[in-house]
């Protein structure tokens, strides 16, 4: 599980597909919930600038832990490392490709690997839209390979006021799959 200071270690990757806010969104909730392992891959530096005006730096107070993409050596690389699991938010369709191919050339990608070889949770959040075949094929494998696809589809029966409420509603998901709990929003039958 990855037990440091009394909290899990949770892998956290970004990609450079669109929806970073998803990705600041669980950052935040895992505060004093999990010791949070990050690593930002090269595109998602820019779609963090281009959608909220961040770089990853600005990340950095979220994480205990920051990794570069190209470091393969970094300790998130080896099984031996133990963790709750890792989350890939957003979770571009290169990254999902990868992961499905089994291609480990970047930390995150090995990182990612290393989560399904260990039979370790990995929560993929790919917010792509339309779906093209080859991406479809790809959730399958990762999906046979042991993955959580979890899109960035949130639903409304939860009633939501502002962007924060749809954000929540992923981020909730994503903790539930972890095992970890977390109040970002209501489930079905509890209201407001």
């Amino acid at each position: 599980m990855g037990l440091m200071n009394g909290l899990p270690r949770v892998v956290v990757g970004l990609t450079g597909a669109s929806g970073m806010p998803y990705a600041l969104d669980l950052l935040e909730a895992l505060r004093g919930l999990a010791e949070v392992h990050l690593v930002v891959s090269q595109g998602a530096k820019r779609v963090l600038w281009e959608e909220m005006g961040l770089s990853p730096k600005d990340l950095y107070p979220l994480a205990s832990r920051v990794y570069k993409d190209s470091d393969l050596g970094a300790p998130i690389a080896s099984g031996s490392f133990p963790t709750r699991g890792m989350v890939v938010v957003p979770c571009s369709a290169t990254t999902l490709g990868k992961v499905a191919l089994g291609l480990a050339d970047t930390l995150l990608t090995r990182a990612a690997y290393v989560h399904l070889k260990e039979r370790r949770p990995l929560i993929l959040v790919p917010r792509e839209t339309p779906l093209p075949l080859p991406t479809l094929r790809a959730m399958v494998a990762v999906a046979e390979a042991g993955a959580v696809v979890l899109p960035a589809s949130p639903g409304f029966y939860h009633r939501p006021r502002e962007i924060r409420d749809l954000l929540g509603f992923i981020t909730q998901r994503i903790l539930d799959h972890l095992g970890l709990r977390g109040h970002r929003a209501p489930r079905w039958g509890e209201g407001d």
